[in-house]
């Protein structure tokens, strides 16, 4: 028996209109965007204001990967124990932590336990959160679907990756011009910097440091007032990381079912796939 496009096509937004499935999708877009974001701001901030090398950068984010490790397999254990959307919520308190970290304690003074803690926070939500959004996927889906679920589960990463580092950045850029600006403007010879050099000063932290190598008498002054901007544009950056985490909190809490109905629901999702296969078979 064939099936049309048009009922492929209803049969895919069915299954992606169930609760488990298009929750557990929207959750694991702010969780691994969250984590694509705060490395994405994580590594300027400590090479330009920390000044780490390249290689000392890399190896700073070595807490978030190891603790992911060691949290996903007990993640999976908790899943069957509490079900998915207890797992989801803990890894968004860890998230929340991480940030908060970042926002309170991140500045041109911070030292390394404080940049390993943040890390290792959002580590350990990833790792908490991370497995459950997958294992929803996959567990709402018929088994000739497997490809959508596997799909999606990408998706969260790349387009969860590509929206928070654009929202973050765009926050960081906007945070750190306008508080370049302030700093020039207050500045007892802040009248004398030309338009152009303003321009370049609030451009970028990197602009920043080229403008500050031709004015060798004021390096260290400009130099100074773009970590201490950056630093002003990347708690935007983590405000905003705050208050996506919190939103995808809510959605969670209210929307992804608890354990009992959670099995409940897949149990009456494989009831309805394994009649439909068995219809398409006949």
């Amino acid at each position: 028996m064939r099936i049309s496009s048009s009922a492929r096509c209803r049969s895919v937004i069915h299954i992606a209109a169930r609760r488990t499935f298009w929750v557990a999708a929207c959750a694991g877009i702010i969780v691994f965007g969250s984590l694509m974001g705060a490395m994405f701001i994580g590594q300027q901030f400590l090479q330009n204001v920390l000044a780490y090398d390249t290689l000392d950068a890399g190896l700073a984010i070595i807490p978030a990967a190891v603790l992911m490790v060691i949290v996903a397999p007990r993640s999976a254990k908790l899943i069957e124990a509490k079900g998915a959307r207890f797992t989801l919520l803990l890894g968004y308190v860890f998230c929340f932590l991480g940030f908060l970290v970042m926002l309170v304690l991140w500045n041109s003074d911070s030292h390394y336990w404080e940049v390993g803690l943040a890390y290792g926070l959002v580590g350990i939500g990833v790792g908490f959160a991370g497995t459950p959004a997958s294992h929803s996927l996959t567990g709402s889906v018929p088994v000739r679907r497997a490809g959508m679920a596997s799909a999606t589960a990408d998706l969260q990463r790349d387009l969860g990756g590509a929206i928070m580092q654009s929202i973050l950045g765009a926050l960081l850029t906007a945070g750190y011009a306008a508080a370049f600006a302030t700093a020039i403007a207050g500045a007892p010879n802040g009248n004398q910097v030309s338009t152009d050099v303003e321009s370049q000063l609030t451009k970028s932290f990197s602009s920043a440091a080229n403008t500050a190598q031709q004015y060798p008498q004021y390096s260290k002054q400009i130099i100074s007032a773009a970590k201490t901007s950056f630093v002003d544009g990347a708690n935007w950056a983590y405000a905003a990381g705050l208050i996506a985490i919190v939103l995808g909190a809510a959605l969670v809490f209210f929307l992804f079912p608890k354990h009992d109905h959670e099995l409940e629901l897949l149990a009456e999702y494989h009831a309805e796939d394994t009649g439909d296969d068995a219809a398409v078979t006949a």
